[in-house]
């Protein structure tokens, strides 16, 4: 095996390749017998490139037929391990046990071969006049059936390949034509196919990226959208929140104002009832006196009452707070139809982006519809009208 031998041993030590028609100088060391010759037409000296010994008359060098041949052997087995026919390849039908890759098939001969058996092929007249194409498999069907002739022609009124003799025969008055010919037009049909999927490739490739691009906008509209009603909820909760603040404020003041307001009138009560109970102690003391003089000297002092507001008179009144909380709502929803008109007029300018001219025709109005005299315009109908049929 080639893997088993030193290939250093058949290269040149000039050109460094595998020796051609390679020769031996009187010191034992081979080179190819051009390289050599060269070396000493350019040398003063005429002497070994290897080992240096010099030689007074140039010698007289013979190529080495046996050296040649194991060199030649070797290239082969280089060339034959290299070109070993994998799997999914097409093998040489001639090689016998490792086949080599195949390098051509040859249509006349329904032989594939590589290529130390293409060589009959590329020299002798005859087989020179065959017909080879890339190496197929599986030649036998391209031989018809019927006459174990080539397919070479075409039958377009079957759609399907004829050797001559269906031609002449069954497909005689068909349309046929050669297999080239067929092939072009088929070619051609291809190219076209292939530019039509390209386009439409390339029609969806846009349309990806449209798509892409519209979801990008789509994200990016949804993160302002997001961040805009961030805002106005923030705006529409600090509202409440401040309404909330100003409507306990506002109950409260009223509670603390009805308090003072009851805590005034409770001392002027308590004040009014210490002096009652004091002039009450006074009469019961006087009611049992036996001093008629004393009795009679303090009785209208004592019996003459006080003039107090009487308690019927003074009024109890409970906080009211009803309206308060429906004020402050009003408040919210005035400051929340206040934030709807900005954005309606946020929304209004973003949509003008988008206007276009549109002038609409009278005669597809529906029955309830009224156009303007411009077309331009369309409001509601209070009855139903004709409209042309």
């Amino acid at each position: 095996m080639a893997s088993s031998l030193n290939e250093s041993q058949f290269q040149c030590s000039i050109c460094l390749e595998l020796f051609t028609d390679p020769v031996s100088t009187p010191c034992g060391h081979n080179f190819c017998k051009n390289c050599i010759g060269g070396y000493w037409d350019i040398s003063d000296l005429c002497q070994c490139p290897l080992c240096k010994e010099t030689f007074y008359r140039r010698p007289e060098l013979r190529i080495n037929t046996s050296f040649r041949e194991v060199v030649d052997h070797f290239r082969n087995m280089r060339v034959h391990e290299g070109c070993i026919a994998a799997t999914g390849e097409v093998a040489c039908d001639i090689c016998s046990g490792r086949k080599l890759k195949a390098l051509k098939s040859c249509l006349v001969c329904l032989t594939s071969y590589c290529e130390i058996h293409l060589e009959p092929h590329q020299r002798v007249v005859n087989l020179m006049r065959h017909k080879l194409i890339d190496p197929v498999e599986n030649l036998e069907d391209r031989m018809c059936k019927k006459h174990d002739r080539l397919l070479e022609l075409f039958c377009r009124s079957d759609q399907t390949c004829v050797c001559q003799f269906c031609a002449e025969t069954d497909h005689k008055h068909h349309h046929t034509v050669p297999l080239q010919t067929e092939s072009q037009l088929k070619m051609a049909l291809i190219r076209r196919s292939k530019a039509d999927v390209q386009q439409m490739i390339q029609d969806r490739q846009l349309k990806v990226e449209e798509i892409n691009a519209s979801g990008k906008l789509s994200r990016d509209n949804a993160e302002s959208e997001i961040a805009d009603s961030v805002e106005v909820f923030t705006a529409l909760m600090r509202s409440i929140e401040s309404s909330q603040a100003e409507l306990i404020e506002v109950i409260e003041e009223k509670q603390k104002s009805a308090e003072r307001q009851a805590e005034g009138l409770i001392d002027d009560l308590e004040q009014e009832i210490t002096e009652l109970q004091r002039r009450s102690t006074e009469l019961e003391q006087l009611s049992h006196t036996e001093d008629h003089l004393n009795l009679l000297q303090r009785f209208y002092k004592q019996t003459t009452l006080p003039k107090y507001k009487s308690c019927t008179n003074v009024a109890v009144y409970q906080v009211n707070f009803l309206g308060c909380v429906r004020n402050t709502v009003l408040q919210v929803k005035d400051s929340t139809e206040d934030q709807i008109r900005k954005l309606s007029a946020i929304e209004l300018k973003e949509m003008q982006k988008y206007a276009v001219d549109v002038t609409m025709d009278p005669n597809t109005a529906g029955p309830w519809l009224i156009l303007s005299n411009d077309g331009k315009q369309v409001r509601k109908s209070p009855r139903k009208l004709k409209v042309p049929v």
